[in-house]
């Protein structure tokens, strides 16, 4: 049963009731007045109870008359009133709903389920691109990148040095770069310990990717020189949080090896920022021309840099891949400093796995100059 027929139903049974008891203490006091008048009481007392008595009973009977012939005519008048201000007071009130969720995301908050917000940014995004397909993946993708990831990072700073491999130990073999990666940023941490793994079967490498934030993994493909689960060819150095310094621990396995450093239960419970900083070290090719980093969680405000002084690179560049419109900065120190050195700053937020790609010339391939050509002198004729 609806609300509005058991509302009605209820309305006409006190009315019915009330004028009930109007004519059943009207029957009383015309009762009342006969035994005043056997009794020959003052005719002032008489009149009033004789003229109450009547009152009582025209206005009980009145009521049930206009409540039987014009009932449904009251109600459907009522209804077609209702539906009338309604319609006129439903664009103030949604406009008044819009401004309110537009201006407080608390109220949209108390009163929308995470599946109602999807729908509704899906609705938005589909008015503005005019393509519900299109607005539905284009979403899809953002939520799961961006809402769904368990950490956000914030001023993250990595530097990068680049030198000819005499720190890693290695000697023989083809020639390498020691390559010593230090990252270091604000986050809220969601996991008690850190694992840092290094692997060289793709399809393990891609179920560690899927652990992130609690796993950073580093893909070497197997070849003469590149060992995995040598602790020459990545080993991480150093640990810290808040600039306190976290014991490391190292498992190998076949085909790699795991890192594990405590962050702490506490510092996870206590839910709040902390400053964490990491330092790898790692080989490189340099025939490879190439080295990729890639951001694993969505990170504001991003600063690279990139000393290859101590290699034998002379020059280097970089390709990111940034699906915004936002432009990193890049610079680098000019020619003829006594050092080489790129950074790439960028400002805002980078999605997570935004990569860059620094790209190198080595020493050995850059092209000699040409000499120039020797004076000629014409000679003068005879």
């Amino acid at each position: 049963m609806n609300r509005e027929p058991l509302v009605s139903r209820i309305y006409r049974i006190k009315l019915v009731l009330i004028a009930v008891t109007f004519v059943t203490v009207g029957l009383l006091l015309s009762v009342l007045n006969d035994w005043l008048e056997s009794e020959n009481t003052a005719h002032i007392i008489i009149a009033i109870t004789g003229g109450l008595s009547d009152v009582l009973l025209v206005t009980g009977a009145i009521g049930i008359a206009i409540d039987f012939f014009t009932g449904r005519d009251r109600e459907a008048a009522d209804t077609d009133r209702t539906r009338r201000v309604l319609q006129e007071l439903t664009p103030d009130f949604a406009d008044a709903v819009i401004q309110g969720f537009r201006v407080n995301k608390r109220d949209l908050q108390r009163v929308a389920s995470p599946e109602l917000l999807d729908d509704i940014a899906t609705n938005v995004l589909s008015l503005r691109l005019g393509d519900d397909q299109f607005a539905q993946e284009i979403y899809t993708d953002i939520r799961d990148q961006a809402i769904h990831t368990p950490e956000r990072w914030y001023d993250v700073a990595v530097n990068v040095r680049l030198s000819t491999a005499v720190e890693s130990g290695i000697t023989g073999g083809p020639s390498l770069f020691d390559v010593l990666v230090e990252w270091e940023y604000t986050t809220t941490p969601s996991h008690a310990v850190a694992r840092f793994a290094c692997v060289s079967d793709r399809d393990e490498f891609h179920e560690l990717i899927a652990d992130v934030p609690a796993t950073s993994t580093w893909f070497m493909t197997p070849r003469p020189g590149y060992d995995a689960s040598d602790q020459k060819s990545y080993e991480l150095v150093a640990f810290s949080v808040d600039g306190e310094a976290r014991k490391i621990r190292r498992a190998n396995r076949r085909g790699g090896q795991i890192y594990s450093a405590i962050i702490g239960d506490e510092v996870v419970r206590a839910a709040k920022p902390v400053r964490i900083r990491h330092t790898y070290r790692t080989i490189a090719d340099p025939a490879n021309h190439r080295l990729f980093l890639a951001i694993a969680q969505p990170a504001r405000n991003v600063s690279l840099e990139v000393d290859y002084s101590a290699a034998n690179i002379s020059r280097m560049s970089v390709t990111d891949l940034m699906p915004s419109s936002r432009r990193p900065y890049v610079s680098q120190l000019p020619a003829g400093s006594s050092g080489k050195e790129l950074t790439v700053d960028v400002s805002g937020w980078v999605q997570a796995g935004t990569g860059f790609t620094f790209v190198w010339t080595l020493d050995s391939e850059e092209s000699p100059l040409p000499p120039s050509p020797a004076p000629t002198h014409a000679k003068p004729a005879a």
